[in-house]
């Protein structure tokens, strides 16, 4: 049982290499849901996640729906700015499940279309009004480290 990120198409590379550095960092999963908007081997996603990427555990899915049939008995959550709840609302202290913070892509988020009948597991960040989203690196770190923050920070120093 574990902690997974799931990106949906992600575009920016230096954004993918950042999160796949925290990933390594916390002992999380990196999944990357095709199609990418750059190639696994792209100097920029390297430079971002330096001489790590190596380490870290990716795994990499043809569709969204393919990531949810590797993984049927996963808690799925899906961090966009129209959820309907906070991210701090959600008790993350599931040691017997598996749990996927999944992410849309930067200029584009996850489409409506594939959270229908999922709305319940969409959830927001703070913020206030002034800007209408985080970084996509920037909001990964936050949502991975409230998961990590309510589990007791396991197998971290």
């Amino acid at each position: 049982m574990g902690l997974h990120v799931a990106l949906y198409q992600p575009e920016i590379p230096p954004n993918t290499g950042n999160i796949a550095r925290t990933c390594l960092g916390t002992g999380t999963s990196l999944h990357l849901i095709h199609p990418l908007g750059f190639k696994i081997d792209d100097k920029t996603l390297r430079r971002a996640g330096l001489d790590y990427w190596k380490h870290v555990d990716v795994h990499e899915h043809e569709s969204f729906e393919a990531l949810h049939s590797s993984w049927p008995n996963a808690e799925f959550y899906y961090i966009e700015n129209y959820g309907t709840s906070y991210l701090t609302d959600v008790d993350f202290n599931r040691p017997d499940r598996d749990i996927f913070l999944v992410l849309g892509k930067e200029t584009t988020g996850i489409p409506h279309e594939l959270l229908v009948g999922k709305e319940d597991r969409c959830l927001r960040i703070h913020m206030n009004d002034q800007i209408r989203s985080l970084n996509l690196s920037n909001a990964c770190a936050i949502a991975i480290y409230e998961v990590l923050r309510q589990q007791g920070f396991p197998n971290l120093k």
